[in-house]
């Protein structure tokens, strides 16, 4: 079995060398494992329809659906609008103003690079024009990406709770407080880095540092108020309704893409004609996040079958009784493999194989998920597989070198907050 192993990580690591779509990346290992164990081929297809067929996977279209139509309808300008309302007294207010609204954003979509994209695209050329430093805005979008997952509705956290048989309505409950130790986190870093940021000799800059009402700023206050109230409702029916039981996730997930389809429509924030790209845009992303979850059964079926997992569990039990000194372990190999894998990926093939050692350690599960999700995350600001640092640099026309530099601020906090959360569980699970 080991040398089945063996060869199944050497092609896995070989075909994402050279560039093979990570879905069939994991397939054909997954395959070629299967063949050299014996096992009978129809075992190992049928497995993408079982990983599949599975109704709390739904919400991931649907929501990505609904965050699309959010994004073109420009339902985030509102609420950047508003937050500017609130956050005025704030010294480098658009700063915070960024990320609070991926805060928001993420209580939408459940997206990490699609807040990004979003929030890179309305906060960014105002950030600039406002004094800051270009490759400071394209980190500072980039790390308040991450609030796109850690804020409820999460993509992952799905994917996770699917995967092990975990409530995603805990999960989701269970995020709530480490998603706003994060924002605030984050705000702090913006706070203690604004003397750096801010060109001196930008006039616009010094305005932006100044906590003096802007008149202007509450022109209209009233009206901005009003508009924003569609897309702050949209949280609302979400959460509200999966923690009173009337909807499950998935079922929010469906009321949510109905909700923000009859807002866009009625508000004519977007024209009948280009809903047929909306729908489009969403199904190829979705496509290609059903393509990974499914295509990556079949390398983790194989690993079931070769006892992968019950032989971690053993091991982390031999190597360690103490539940602390595990979750380092476990911290420090999930922080590798967000480096290198994309997020649903990592989650899909990362959750079966240390969730049985989790339980056998005493931690709770619905803890261990927002561990794992949040640290696979974490690898979207860690280099080389950081999809947000990419989506962020070309939305901002930065560079990676111009954004590093402000970058490491926010990936210490991120983990300083990540070890918080690992060892602080009633953080997570703090409704019980």
């Amino acid at each position: 079995m080991a040398i089945i192993l063996s060869v199944m990580i050497a092609i896995l690591a070989i075909l994402l060398v050279i560039g093979v779509p990570i879905s069939f990346t994991f397939a054909l290992s997954g395959i070629v494992g299967g063949l050299m164990a014996g096992f009978p081929i129809g075992t190992i297809a049928s497995s993408p329809y079982y990983a599949l067929a599975s109704f709390p996977f739904l919400a991931i279209p649907l929501f990505i659906l609904a965050g699309e139509m959010m994004n073109q309808g420009k339902l985030i300008d509102r609420l950047t609008d508003l937050n500017e309302l609130y956050l005025f007294w704030l010294p480098g207010r658009m700063g915070h103003i960024a990320i609070v609204s991926s805060a928001f954003l993420g209580a939408m979509t459940g997206s990490s690079v699609a807040t990004v994209a979003a929030i890179g695209g309305s906060m960014g050329s105002k950030m600039i024009e406002k004094g800051y430093d270009r490759g400071y805005v394209a980190a500072l979008t980039a790390a308040s990406g991450l609030l796109g997952v850690l804020i409820p509705p999460s993509i992952p956290l799905i994917v996770y709770g699917a995967a092990v048989g975990v409530s995603v309505a805990e999960l989701f409950l269970a995020t709530l407080v480490p998603g706003i130790i994060m924002t605030v986190a984050y705000m702090f870093v913006h706070a203690m880095s604004l003397k750096k940021v801010l060109s001196k000799s930008n006039e616009a800059g010094q305005l932006e540092l100044s906590t003096k009402i802007n008149r202007e700023l509450f022109h209209n206050a009233k009206s901005k108020v009003l508009k924003a109230i569609p897309a702050i409702l949209m949280p609302v029916i979400i959460l509200g309704g999966i923690y009173s039981g009337l909807t499950t996730p998935t079922e929010a997930a469906a009321a949510a893409g109905v909700y923000t389809l009859i807002i866009i429509l009625a508000l004519k924030l977007v024209v009948p004609k280009k809903l047929y790209g909306i729908f489009f845009s969403a199904a190829k992303t979705s496509g290609a996040i059903m393509c990974i979850i499914g295509f990556t059964s079949v390398f983790n079926k194989m690993m079931t079958l070769i006892q992968v997992p019950q032989k971690i569990a053993l091991f982390s039990v031999e190597l360690t009784d103490n539940k602390y000194v595990f979750l380092i372990i476990v911290n420090v190999l999930l922080f590798l493999i967000g480096m290198f894998m994309e997020t649903n990926a990592a989650v899909v093939l990362m959750s079966p194989l240390l969730y049985p050692a989790a339980i056998a350690m005493g931690v709770d599960p619905v803890h261990f998920g927002i561990i794992l999700v949040t640290n696979i995350e974490i690898g979207l600001i860690t280099p080389p597989m950081a999809a947000n640092i990419y989506v962020s640099a070309r939305v901002n026309n930065s560079s990676v070198v111009e954004m590093w530099p402000y970058l490491a601020k926010f990936l210490v906090m991120s983990i300083l907050v990540l070890l918080i959360i690992t060892y602080v569980p009633s953080l997570t699970l703090w409704w019980r």
